[in-house]
């Protein structure tokens, strides 16, 4: 299975916080593919920049890539996708994963209910 992490599932799995669930821990393991967004990434340097979170990018960047974890751009077709992604909730960063996942296909692990709530391909964790 291919696998997309949401970025708060990412964080977990880098940092083997306990807030990630077994079952999340085990679809990572046994995906033949797992994926990290830009747009992630995007994310994380706007919270950082602001003073959300205390974290070091390029260390986020080099633990992603010794986990095996595979950097995927934000296409275009996953911009696009968003006009037929639901309007739950108005996070940009949620819709373009979810996107991403529909144009794909593959599938998002996410803890958070509502991100599950756009599209059969989520997987709550």
């Amino acid at each position: 299975m291919r696998i997309l992490l949401d970025t708060h599932v990412l964080l977990w799995a880098l940092a083997d916080d306990q807030k990630l669930s077994r079952k999340a821990r085990r679809l990572i393991e046994d995906a033949s593919e797992a994926y990290i967004s830009a747009a992630s990434f995007w994310e994380l340097a706007i919270k950082i920049s602001l003073g959300k979170i205390d974290a070091d990018l390029d260390e986020i960047r080099c633990c992603c890539r010794e986990s095996g974890f595979i950097e995927l751009p934000v296409a275009v077709e996953h911009v696009m996708a968003i006009r037929e992604v639901e309007s739950h909730h108005r996070d940009p960063f949620d819709r373009i994963l979810v996107a991403t996942t529909i144009t794909e296909p593959m599938h998002l692990l996410t803890a958070d209910s509502m991100v599950a709530r756009y599209t059969s391909l989520a997987i709550l964790v």
